[in-house]
């Protein structure tokens, strides 16, 4: 809540100092001054990515053919029932409360009736779309690119004709996937927030993510009795794994093969290992999406793993808890089912995200963009992530190395170490040390030299052919 509260205060600069850096950039400027990072960010998001008009005066309508799974319709209930409880309290300071979906589609709103008479003229209404692709940024778009509650005031709103609104929206986020599910969101037309908005916002999303924490923790206790049935009649390596590819747990071949503990149960999603082999989160997700629509549909692939340098075979079945499915059980040697998209042409693959165009950073009171060959690697300091570019040490607009692999690792970048994430075509040299450790020698001004861990030299040397 302390957070919540120097959000709040930060979000209150001169009107007219962030209405003139807004006139700026939507001109083409990159000067920031007087701008909020987050805020400036989403402005770059709109101008750059989305190419939302600045001068929209309404939300579109929202698209119909979406799906939902159960545990998201019980969050959508949830978050009513927390709107419903306070909803006096804001109607009261001229507000109204929205719930949305995670494509940022208004669900309900409820609040003060002269306020929502013009909403109405935006559309800040039921069936239309609030996401920063459609409307640009406000309270709950930009929640919903945002893993911390946001607050959206008059002029930092990307379209002009809602900068009489002030907003403050949080999004409610799988456990396990990370991705968003709904946003809660409070806005007020030309008056300021309630006072206790933050503190509410961040106390039902609060109460709903243990709800769903909760949940992922029976899940995954499922997926463990689902190992354990299946190793009792298996000959094979075996693995269970959520969604999001993280091992719950594996018997002491796949741990080799995982780079993870063996044999040690982690039902827990916050405690869960990352094995970081982007292949088997490509999988994991593919997996998730046909066994949403098909409970029975099993597949394979080939994975490269830790310490070795040919891909394995890889059966995936999935394993369900009343409906919802839990995660994956993994057959290492092992090729039934549906055959995977290749990695460079399917789903699966990446492509649905697309490879970011730019790479963001900053610099003072300006925003950096840089083409992906201007840098030569990442690496993560502390709290921030710092490029090294053709243009000199910046910081990224990343707030995370995990974040940044992501989005560029299908473009040309590897994870090559914890705190590393380098630009494969700016290696100038390979050393070899004593022990076969690798060292890269990147062709920055200062050469430096960025380490190898043990677990990612397997896929250094794929990926350089050495």
């Amino acid at each position: 809540m302390a957070d919540v509260h120097r959000m709040e205060q930060a979000s209150r600069k001169p009107k007219s100092t962030v209405h003139g850096a807004w006139e700026r950039f939507v001109r083409g400027e990159d000067d920031i001054r007087g701008v909020r990072p987050e805020v400036a960010l989403s402005w770059q998001r709109c101008r750059d990515q989305y190419r939302v008009d600045p001068y929209l005066s309404e939300a579109p309508v929202a698209i119909t053919d979406v799906d939902h799974t159960l545990e998201h319709d019980v969050v959508f209930a949830e978050l009513g029932f927390r709107a419903a409880s306070v909803v006096d309290e804001v109607s009261n300071a001229g507000g109204v409360v929205t719930v949305t979906d995670a494509t940022g589609r208004v669900l309900a709103e409820w609040g003060d009736k002269a306020t929502r008479d013009y909403a109405a003229k935006a559309n800040l209404a039921p069936w239309f779309c609030w996401a920063e692709g459609a409307t640009g940024t406000n309270g709950m778009g930009t929640a919903l690119e945002s893993h911390s509650p946001v607050v959206i005031r008059g002029a930092e709103h990307w379209c002009q004709a809602f900068h009489d609104w002030n907003c403050a929206g949080v999004a409610v986020r799988d456990v396990v996937t990370k991705e968003p599910v709904a946003v809660l969101n409070i806005s007020c037309w030309r008056s300021e927030l309630p006072v206790s908005a933050g503190a509410w916002l961040s106390n039902a999303a609060s109460r709903t993510q243990f709800m769903l924490r909760r949940r992922a923790r029976d899940a995954g206790a499922e997926l463990i009795a689902a190992y354990n049935h299946a190793r009792s009649r298996a000959g094979v390596s075996l693995a269970a794994v959520d969604p999001a590819g993280r091992v719950v747990i594996a018997d002491d071949a796949a741990s080799v093969l995982l780079g993870v503990p063996g044999s040690t149960p982690a039902p827990d999603p916050a405690v869960r290992w990352n094995p970081g082999l982007p292949e088997l989160a490509r999988a994991a997700r593919y997996a998730a999406k046909q066994a949403a629509h098909n409970p029975s549909w099993v597949g394979s692939t080939q994975i490269f793993t830790h310490l070795a340098d040919e891909p394995t075979p890889v059966s995936i079945r999935p394993v369900f808890l009343s409906g919802h499915l839990a995660g994956n059980l993994l057959s290492f040697g092992v090729s039934e089912g549906e055959q995977l998209p290749r990695a460079d042409g399917g789903a699966g693959s990446g492509q649905d995200r697309g490879p970011a165009s730019r790479i963001v950073a900053t610099r003072e009171n300006r925003m950096v963009l840089l083409r992906q060959p201007e840098v030569c690697f990442a690496e993560s300091e502390g709290n921030d992530v710092w490029l090294s570019t053709d243009q000199g040490r910046l910081r990224a607009a990343s707030p995370a190395l995990d974040k940044l692999e992501k989005e560029l690792g299908d473009t040309g970048f590897l994870r090559v170490h914890r705190q590393y994430v380098v630009n494969l075509g700016r290696i100038r040299e390979v050393e070899r040390g004593f022990k076969g450790e690798l060292a890269l020698v990147m062709d920055d001004d200062a050469n430096t030299m960025v380490p190898v861990s043990r677990r990612n030299a397997p896929a250094v040397r794929r990926a350089l052919g050495i």
